[in-house]
């Protein structure tokens, strides 16, 4: 019926390894393109603010119209 699970825990060298293994075949940026990338966060991310900051006068100033 129920299957049971193992509890027993990986080796912490063996998970290490992997995880080394794995930063291994991770494809880092160069200079150029992590600052147009960061660049582009941040523009975007003042301009979010800007309009949430637009959209939040618009209800305030609704809001305060009703009551």
């Amino acid at each position: 019926m129920a299957e049971t699970v193992s509890t027993e825990k990986a080796p912490k060298k063996s998970w290490f390894k992997g995880l080394k293994a794995e930063f291994k075949k991770i494809i880092w940026p160069d200079k150029k393109r992590l600052v147009k990338q960061t660049i582009a966060v941040v523009v975007l991310s003042i301009i979010m603010c800007v309009l949430i900051l637009i959209v939040d006068a618009i209800i305030k100033f609704g809001l305060d119209f009703i009551i």
